[in-house]
């Protein structure tokens, strides 16, 4: 689900501050893939999927808050949760396997 959608029906009492937390960590994710790819050296392009990697790992704790507020519904909740694990083993796989 994506993540504007995900947190259009969080609470007004929220302020934006979770929702846009969240929004911006889960768009850091593909942004960060992105410049990543566009470096020359392996370093380079593995340190950009490491930033990825945290970003999803910062944007499943905003999951894990927004789920313990009750700001999501628990299934989507579990359904965000599994899409961003899901894309951090990605993220894993693919550092691992990017060639010398």
């Amino acid at each position: 689900m994506a993540t504007s959608k995900l947190t259009r029906g969080f609470p007004r009492s929220d302020h934006g501050v979770i929702a846009g937390q969240l929004r911006r960590a889960a768009l850091s994710i593909p942004a960060n893939i992105a410049e990543g790819c566009g470096k020359s050296s392996r370093k380079e392009v593995v340190r950009f999927l490491q930033i990825a990697s945290a970003s999803a790992m910062e944007t499943e704790s905003h999951l894990l808050v927004a789920a313990d507020l009750d700001y999501l519904a628990p299934k989507a909740s579990e359904h965000a949760l599994a899409e961003i694990r899901s894309i951090q083993r990605m993220l894993s796989g693919l550092m691992k396997n990017i060639p010398p």
